[in-house]
């Protein structure tokens, strides 16, 4: 394991035992909320008997979703924290889900074209380069098989609703492929339900540039469906507010892709 991978993976167990909104399991999902969280596009169709990989998408959200719809789930994560809320999700709703510890760019314990859908969570920004993890989904998944992938908007990506100047969110940091985002502040403030808080230090993260992104996916026949950002629901945010923000420089998006058959 690289040094930066090390680094990151001991940041999450981290966030992961610091009980992150990422790290909490989902005890109360029905089958219709599963699939909202999963596919509010509507992209997968029916997933009972499929085979899935939640790739980097553990802590006990995800995988417990697909097996309440009727997928053969498997996880891998390099969080030992966030497997272990998988299963103990899926003991909570009688499921069975095969969990690996590994990272997203090796995904060798899974043979050839055997997933139907890889569903990828919002982490390929924490490695430098994609390259690899396109390859190994492609090698994966089955021929039209989907792939979904949740990602930063790259050409914002490190501005948050403090950098809010009274005017504008400003773009400063240059955009180029692979570099890391420098941060003004390292942490993650972690909100719980009851009002508290706790900042933990985060991992290091990576622009990944839209045509690295789509070139990378496509010449590895990885050919999209559809891409949408996170918008506000709110059109009067408050200046210095993360719905304002979203208003502004939607932060992330969602990409479907299918294998081309």
């Amino acid at each position: 394991m690289d040094p930066i991978t090390q680094f990151n993976r001991e940041r999450w167990e981290a966030l992961a035992q610091a009980n992150v909104e990422y790290s909490r399991p989902m005890l109360d999902l029905t089958a219709d909320s599963a699939r909202m969280l999963l596919d509010p596009r509507g992209m997968m169709g029916t997933v009972s008997g499929k085979r899935v990989l939640c790739l980097c998408a553990s802590g006990g959200q995800q995988s417990a979703a697909f097996g309440l719809l009727g997928a053969d789930v498997s996880v891998l994560d390099f969080s030992p924290t966030q497997l272990q809320r998988d299963c103990e999700t899926a003991a909570h709703y009688g499921l069975t889900v095969k969990t690996i510890e590994g990272d997203m760019r090796d995904l060798s314990p899974f043979p050839d074209a055997h997933f139907d859908i890889v569903w990828h969570a919002h982490s390929i920004v924490f490695i430098p380069d994609v390259t690899p993890v396109f390859s190994e989904v492609a090698r994966v998944l089955k021929r039209g098989g989907l792939y979904r992938l949740s990602c930063h908007n790259p050409f914002v990506q490190g501005i948050d609703e403090r950098d809010w100047d009274g005017r504008a969110y400003p773009l400063w940091r240059q955009y180029i492929n692979g570099a890391e985002v420098e941060t003004t502040d390292p942490n993650w403030d972690i909100g719980y339900p009851d009002g508290t808080s706790r900042r933990v230090e985060g991992p290091h993260e990576f622009r990944h540039t839209l045509s690295a992104l789509v070139n990378g996916m496509a010449q590895r026949g990885l050919l999209m469906l559809g891409l949408w950002e996170e918008l506000s629901t709110d059109p009067n945010a408050q200046p210095g507010t993360w719905e304002h923000l979203k208003l502004i420089a939607p932060p992330w998006f969602t990409l479907w892709a299918r294998l081309w058959p």
